[in-house]
């Protein structure tokens, strides 16, 4: 009794090993294709983010991006590209990958919701980057500042106005709004008015004026300056004064010359303005 006892256990224990084996074998050839799918997913994708990411290299070395820029978006697109083969190796393997779809995209739009203001800077900042509307060593006058770019940020860019003030202008609403570039064709056109009284010889003035202006060290002769009369009325003469320089002498010849332009006045009897007063007597 006991051995037939035991060779039934020793049937039943190779049935349910049988089983198991076969259950094995069957999720095996079920999955394999899967698996080795996946695999090579994994594998290939990888090949391919690293090439792409050895391409943006290349792009950004040639088009000399701000290097912090391109470590911020080669950090971004690898993450990306990353994510994006998980979650096709996960959907090969059979896993169900909408959960984690609405999860990546609840936290996109909470990101986003909360870095509104930044991404907006940031975004301001590529198309500057790529578009150049001007470099770092510009003059430009945009957002109600002027002044000499001195860095172009991811998310702002640095003004170094006349009065030596550091203005941080965010990229946002600067690539947005209008931007005003002074050195772009290599001279900067300097206007300033002065007046004469309505007796003077207009001419003359003109001519003491110009030859004022081309005293100055940094005013170019060509183009040549110019002078103009703008306005006639209220007992005077307003003459339009607009020498010529490069953009790093800018405020130089702007001062310098109207110093130049009343001293050769005064030497040449060209005479200013006269304050008038109209005095009516009422009487009665």
């Amino acid at each position: 009794m006991q051995l037939l006892q035991i060779t039934e256990n020793a049937t039943q224990i190779a049935k349910t090993t049988t089983g198991y084996i076969q259950k094995i074998t069957d999720m095996a050839i079920s999955y394999a294709p899967k698996i080795i799918g996946a695999i090579l997913i994994y594998l290939v994708g990888n090949w391919m983010i690293g090439k792409v990411i050895q391409i943006m290299k290349k792009i950004f070395e040639k088009k000399k991006y701000d290097p912090s820029l391109d470590t911020f978006l080669i950090s971004l697109v690898k993450v990306m590209l990353t994510i994006l083969m998980f979650i096709t190796v996960a959907s090969v393997l059979g896993v169900d990958t909408t959960a984690f779809g609405a999860l990546m995209v609840g936290a996109g739009v909470a990101i986003g919701s909360a870095l509104n203001g930044t991404l907006g800077n940031f975004a301001g900042g590529v198309m500057m980057l790529i578009f150049k509307p001007f470099k770092v060593g510009d003059m430009i006058e945009a957002q109600g500042t002027t002044g000499v770019v001195t860095e172009q940020g991811v998310f702002s860019t640095t003004v170094l106005t006349a009065e030596n003030k550091t203005v941080f202008v965010p990229n946002g609403p600067l690539s947005t709004g209008i931007i005003t570039n002074y050195t772009t064709h290599g001279s900067l056109r300097v206007d300033f008015i002065m007046a004469i009284s309505l007796d003077q010889d207009i001419e003359e003035a003109k001519r003491v004026t110009i030859e004022a202006l081309l005293t100055h060290p940094n005013v170019l002769k060509e183009p040549k300056p110019v002078v103009s009369v703008s306005k006639v009325g209220d007992g005077m003469v307003t003459l339009s004064i607009q020498p010529y320089c490069v953009q790093a002498d800018y405020w130089s010849v702007y001062f310098g010359c109207t110093e130049l332009v009343k001293k050769a006045w005064d030497i040449a009897g060209v005479d200013g303005p006269t304050p008038q007063r109209v005095v009516i007597n009422k009487q009665g």
